[in-house]
């Protein structure tokens, strides 16, 4: 591979990171992709914080009707196609919040049909942290797959949420994957990526792929000395963290 390059095509056939089908991927190492610490799901969309009453009620019906695919149909038919764009992302959010994960992946391939909608990456994000919590991979995969397939380049916090979830199941050899794309793509790595991947190995005893990541916050961090620091005063049971 040339990292000298001014691009590079990235190609995975059916590897850890692609299950399912082939991918291609343009990475232009001009362009660096960041993100910050991962943040709470925005379950209030409204500038009074509450849910409206449509959203509330799609809400309701959803979890009453989970059981029966038709009586499930009817809902979408009934009452999703009334709601606006606020409400349909804010019935979304609150399905998410209250573990009914398999509701709001049913919500999010309805709204990827409205016309409104939008490839996000905020929203695959959302849902890779939720069902990677739950040790769901394939669905998280799939989610990361389907990313791509919108046209979308995962950021940091995506890279940084398949990498977790991979962690989550022990598959330590796909994460190291999934950060080795990640850079590749031109994502810099943040101290959330850093801190869980440090944070794992450490506890799996893998020291030798601990030590390379604690290496990489040497480039990546602007104070890597003090970030290890912080890192091993918060974990200090799972962690001995010295620079290399």
């Amino acid at each position: 591979m040339n990292m000298g390059s001014s691009s590079l095509r990235i190609q995975y056939l059916q590897t850890a990171l692609d299950p399912i089908r082939i991918y291609k991927i343009e990475v232009r190492y001009a362009t660096t992709i960041t993100c910050g610490l991962r943040k709470p799901l925005r379950t209030r969309r409204r500038s009074d914080g509450v849910l409206s009453t449509e959203a509330i009620q799609a809400v309701q019906s959803l979890k009453l009707a989970a059981r029966n695919p038709s009586k499930l149909d009817q809902v979408f038919e009934s009452k999703l196609t009334r709601l606006l764009k606020d409400d349909l992302l804010d019935a979304f959010a609150e399905l998410q919040r209250q573990q009914h994960l398999d509701l709001a992946l049913k919500v999010f391939e309805f709204m990827r049909k409205e016309a409104w909608y939008e490839p996000d990456q905020s929203l695959y994000g959302d849902l890779m942290l939720m069902f990677g919590k739950k040790k769901l991979i394939f669905t998280v995969e799939n989610l990361f797959c389907g990313l791509i397939k919108e046209g979308l380049k995962p950021d940091t916090r995506v890279y940084t949420e398949l990498i977790g979830a991979y962690l989550k199941v022990d598959m330590i050899e796909k994460a190291m994957e999934a950060y080795k794309l990640m850079k590749a793509s031109g994502c810099v790595p943040d101290e959330l990526t850093l801190t869980i991947m440090i944070r794992n190995f450490e506890s799996a005893g893998e020291k030798e792929l601990a030590s390379i990541i604690k290496n990489d916050c040497v480039e990546y961090l602007d104070s890597p000395k003090k970030f290890l620091k912080e890192v091993a005063r918060k974990y200090p049971r799972r962690l001995r963290l010295n620079l290399v």
